[in-house]
């Protein structure tokens, strides 16, 4: 790297533990250095700036000694999309930015990098689980028949979708499906459609409902899985193991607001409902235009790895899936 790239005076150049916390940067592959370098200069002495390369939209939340925790909006065109990442020390090349021209901080990476982050797979992971269960037990209405027929049920949602996969209990249900994002020059496209699970999981509870006799509620959440490549699911030749290709940070962040829930429950902080949505996940839904969507009911809990609190929103099936788009 050349180290008298970015020396002219209009440059502001911020060290990796000085970038400014949650305000708009940009990522920007290390290839671009020299040719943004030389347009701003150009910029500079009076010439008109042109369009150098590509950019994607971030924020820096945290700044740890060996990463920065950040939020990135791979789509803010159709849907508002944020999803927490991390870029370790190892990839940060430089961090500049211009006052004079109001040029927000751009943040050069490793070229290997930024192109996982575009071409690796994410997910989406949703808990479903049966409210009163144990009082069910103890007055023997549940039985194994009806066990079987809720798997059976569940069985026939996953031939109707076969880009999610279905782990289930007698009581309860762990659902994923893969999405990516994808980049212009590769074979690989944006497909996350979370609307998908909002649609699925009233079926679910139809289920549950005329199966077992009992409601339900569901929690769901998205982000990286750290499986780039993998699978949606991987059952071993002798049909004993089953991976969700996936690290656990994703089904803890699904226990920790079932456990934000159970306590806000318990200490009348909220009542219970049927949807408890992460709010990454609840703020990249295609919504109506109308929808007062920041005005619903949200409440504070600990994710996993985030530093502060993060917030799941309270709903009903019926409010959500009346005031998506179509």
């Amino acid at each position: 790297m050349d180290r008298h790239l970015f020396s002219h005076p209009f440059f502001h150049k911020y060290t990796f533990e000085n970038i400014p916390l949650d305000e708009d940067v940009f990522l920007m592959d290390e290839k671009w250095m020299a040719e943004y370098e030389a347009a701003m200069v150009g910029m500079f002495i009076g010439g008109v700036y042109p369009v150098v390369g590509y950019i994607s939209y971030a924020a820096v939340r945290n700044i740890g000694s060996s990463s920065l925790e950040l939020s990135w909006y791979p789509n803010i065109y159709d849907r508002f999309h944020e999803v927490r990442v991390s870029l370790p020390r190892s990839a940060f090349i430089k961090c500049v930015g211009c006052y004079e021209y109001d040029e927000k901080p751009h943040i050069f990476v490793r070229s290997s990098w930024l192109t996982n982050l575009y071409l690796r797979a994410y997910s989406v992971f949703a808990l479903v689980d049966a409210i009163g269960v144990k009082v069910a037990l103890a007055n023997g209405l549940l039985t194994r028949d009806k066990f079987v027929t809720l798997r059976d049920r569940i069985d026939d949602l996953a031939e109707v979708y076969p880009g999610i996969s279905f782990i289930s209990f007698a009581d309860s249900l762990l659902i994923k499906s893969n999405w990516f994002v994808g980049s212009y020059d590769s074979t690989i496209k944006y497909t996350y459609q979370p609307e998908l699970f909002i649609r699925l999981l009233p079926q679910i509870r139809s289920a549950y409902r005329e199966v077992l006799g009992l409601e339900v509620y569901a929690i769901l959440t998205q982000g990286s899985n750290e499986y780039y490549d993998d699978a949606l699911l991987h059952i071993s030749p002798t049909k004993n193991h089953i991976s969700l290709n996936s690290l656990g940070l994703p089904f803890a962040q699904l226990m920790s607001i079932d456990n934000a829930v159970r306590s806000a429950i318990k200490g009348g902080r909220h009542d219970p409902t049927e949807l408890y949505i992460d709010e990454s996940f609840y703020h990249s839904l295609s919504f109506k235009y109308d929808f007062d969507k920041s005005g619903q009911p949200k409440h504070a809990y600990q994710a996993p790895l985030v530093n502060g609190d993060s917030h799941y929103f309270c709903d009903s099936y019926e409010t959500i899936l009346a005031n998506l788009q179509s």
